[in-house]
């Protein structure tokens, strides 16, 4: 499958896959979970999760600096599906955040400031593949807690 690129700005390291960040075994088992749990059918599961990764991750590498980096609903269950496990996601918090638990910390109200948007764009730059219409719904959601190390 093919998914849009993100146009701006350019990804600074090659694009790499979030599937790629975890084994095969936890991969599957997740997908599982959504399969389980949304009305998904194994691709549109793992696109959810792969952007769960990535946006996990690109909020990991930017930690303490205050982006206020927040994922779309669609991005959101996929996270939620990531941190759920909460010891397959205290070890990628060891491997990928230098031992510091990322926490989830979303409010109650949905911002419309463009984060959504802005994320998409950070998580391509930082060299992710962006399933573009996985953030489609950008200019209405945005609950999570910006501007310190959590996401």
């Amino acid at each position: 499958m093919v998914t849009p690129a993100v146009t701006s700005p350019k990804a600074t390291v090659p694009v790499r896959s979030a599937r790629d960040a975890v084994s095969a075994d936890l991969w599957c088992k997740q997908v599982g979970l959504l399969m389980r749990d949304y009305p998904y059918d194994s691709v549109m599961a793992a696109r959810v999760l792969g952007q769960g990764y990535a946006y996990l991750l690109t909020a990991m590498r930017h930690r303490g600096e205050g982006l206020g980096l927040a994922p779309s609903t669609l991005v959101d269950i996929g996270v939620h599906t990531i941190i759920l496990d909460t010891v397959a996601y205290a070890q990628l918090c060891d491997r990928f955040n230098g031992g510091h638990f990322l926490h989830h910390v979303p409010k109650v109200d949905f911002k419309n400031d463009g984060s959504v948007t802005k994320t998409a764009h950070i998580v391509a730059a930082a060299g992710w593949d962006v399933d573009l219409p996985l953030w489609a719904d950008a200019a209405d959601c945005g609950p999570c807690h910006p501007g310190n190390d959590s996401h």
